[in-house]
């Protein structure tokens, strides 16, 4: 009887995490929506400033499900990060949960409520969340339809003349999955098993930083295309190296010292209590439980009105474009990180 106790509550222990971050959501809302009709005549900069550090308290109680209450052991290799900065972050796509590492280093820098991300359209039409990373300074980005660059630089260039601090997270590759593909997804699907990288735990996570000047960066497409591919090309030549070498003492692991990095309760816990105390004492009443519904309810379909309405969504194939524009008012410097969920499949690299 205890061993099945103690099972089925291992089988639960994704759940949680699930049911806190998606119950919490209307609570965040609602904190936002309220500022942000309180600050409808302030500058923007102080709006701006606490949107940020809503973000940063979302997001911190993110981190505490996937750094402090997985246990998982951070890896930091090269030149680690330390200051808060401008940055543009570039990353190949292999897993629904790539963002995580973008989190997982931006708190490293006190620079996570500055965190804001090119996102595939279809991710506009999530329930709270879409309507959301937009207002945020998120930009969509989608496959189809012509290429409006004169909009989407004109929505870059406010959040420049704003000195809108940003730590602008970017997937050039643009997907990890078509479902058309069925020949390619088995193939992979077999793979992941022969290297037994479903493991479906993840112990550790190793990231390789290499930070660039963004003078070092080409602006023009054709040349940002072909850097992007060289750095991949190096990524490649890491994971090599980090699964195959011929050396057993260099594998599963990156060149250089590696550093445990521990992230401290301090900054995730008040987080997590804050926001799921709130959203319990909404619960307790019957007020805030009719408020808490029609948060999702409303919120949802106002999101789904907003956005044929107010928003555009960018060609996906132009996001190098957009990279290249934005670096032009940025300060500071970017960085690479190479990083490995281990034995879990996921292999990608982080520019940023």
């Amino acid at each position: 009887m205890l061993l099945s106790l103690v099972l089925h509550m291992y089988s639960m222990c994704c759940v949680l995490p699930a049911a806190v971050l998606l119950g919490t959501a209307p609570t965040y809302v609602l904190a936002w929506g309220a500022w942000r009709l309180l600050s409808a005549f302030l500058p923007s900069r102080f709006y701006q400033a606490v949107d940020d550090r809503l973000y940063c308290i979302y997001q911190s109680m993110v981190l505490f499900f996937f750094e402090n209450y997985t246990g998982v052991q951070i890896l930091l290799y090269g030149d680690l990060p330390k200051n808060k900065e401008n940055i543009i972050y570039l990353a190949n796509h292999q897993s629904t949960v790539d963002w995580i590492v973008a989190d997982i280093l931006a708190i490293r820098q006190n620079a996570l409520g500055h965190v804001r991300y090119v996102l595939k359209d279809g991710l506009k039409w999530l329930p709270l969340y879409g309507c959301y990373f937009s207002q945020h300074g998120g930009i969509y980005v989608k496959r189809s339809a012509k290429f409006n660059e004169k909009e989407m630089r004109k929505k870059l260039q406010s959040y420049i003349n704003a000195g809108t601090p940003m730590y602008l997270v970017i997937f050039p590759e643009g997907t990890r999955y078509n479902p058309e593909l069925t020949k390619v997804i088995s193939a992979s699907q077999t793979f992941a098993a022969q290297e037994e990288f479903l493991c479906k735990e993840c112990p550790k996570i190793h990231i390789h930083i290499d930070r660039i000047d963004k003078k070092d960066v080409p602006e023009e497409q054709v040349y940002m295309k072909r850097w992007l591919h060289e750095r991949f090309e190096i990524k490649d030549k890491l994971l090599i190296e980090f699964y195959d070498s011929l050396d057993p003492e260099r594998r599963n692991k990156f060149p250089g010292e590696s550093v445990n990095s521990k992230l401290s309760l301090k900054k995730t816990l008040p987080s997590f209590l804050i926001l799921s105390g709130l959203t319990a004492g909404m619960l307790m009443t019957e007020a805030g439980r009719k408020l808490y519904v029609k948060t999702w309810i409303y919120g949802t379909l106002i999101g789904c009105l907003w956005f044929p309405l107010y928003s555009s969504s960018f060609p996906l194939d132009h996001r190098q474009g957009c990279c290249s524009g934005l670096a032009q008012g940025l300060t500071g410097k970017r960085c690479v990180a190479s990083q490995r969920w281990s034995r879990c499949g996921v292999d990608p690299v982080k520019l940023s």
